[in-house]
């Protein structure tokens, strides 16, 4: 049989740009990577820092993390917030799961003016904890039984203040928001994200339970929390 030479050319090419082509993320992909990134740097930034002085003393006692490198407040009477995180769970000690990506919002009537960046670090200490966040759509304040305690850069004493809370935040904020709190605010699992980043069927449960799927991507991000 007689080859087309454009043909074996054209091949040629395909072949050769096949591993490079498979090695750069999509640009979907590169927007689940940045901002697994972000989690991996406000991991080191509150995990590491000397703002955040309790912070280790919490973590060989934690179930989960659930990392918010960026919540975003802000309006005027009315207010909203919005940011993405994500979430990891710990079966054993150094065993984490990969990453599963998490929207948190809300939105408040009364007087609210400014804006506010907010970088959080959820500590989930117990089972109930995490089932809560893991079963449906978690507000803070409204689910009952899970306590959280909140703590802001530069506070001492969160290990005494989270003694028996379920989950414990650390915030670091800048700028103004009047009147702005976690209270209120909601977690929701993204399952859309998730399955863009893993691949069909990469549900918040068969990621961070059944350890069903896996992203080379994230590895640096796990490797941060293996020491505990």
């Amino acid at each position: 049989m007689k080859l087309d030479r454009r043909s074996v050319l054209a091949g040629t090419a395909v072949a050769v740009a096949a591993p490079f082509l498979a090695a750069t993320p999509s640009r979907a992909d590169a927007k689940r990577q940045s901002l697994v990134d972000q989690c991996l740097e406000s991991s080191r930034k509150v995990l590491s820092g000397k703002d955040y002085p309790d912070t280790l003393k919490l973590m060989p006692k934690a179930r989960a993390v659930l990392i918010i490198p960026e919540l975003v407040q802000g309006g005027f009477i009315i207010g909203a917030a919005g940011g993405r995180g994500t979430l990891l769970t710990k079966s054993g000690p150094g065993n984490w799961s990969y990453p599963a990506f998490y929207g948190m919002g809300s939105g408040s009537l009364g007087f609210q003016i400014g804006g506010k960046v907010s970088e959080i670090v959820f500590i989930v200490l117990t089972e109930k904890g995490l089932n809560a966040l893991l079963s449906s759509k978690f507000k803070f304040g409204a689910e009952a039984g899970v306590t959280m305690v909140a703590v802001g850069a530069g506070v001492e004493g969160a290990t005494t203040a989270a003694g028996g809370a379920d989950i414990a935040a650390f915030s670091n904020s800048t700028g103004l928001f009047a009147g702005a709190s976690i209270e209120g605010s909601y977690l929701d699992a993204d399952n859309d994200w998730n399955a863009i980043y893993y691949g069909p069927g990469a549900t918040t449960q068969a990621i961070v339970n059944d350890h069903r799927f896996t992203n080379p991507g994230a590895e640096p991000l796990r490797k941060f929390f293996a020491k505990w």
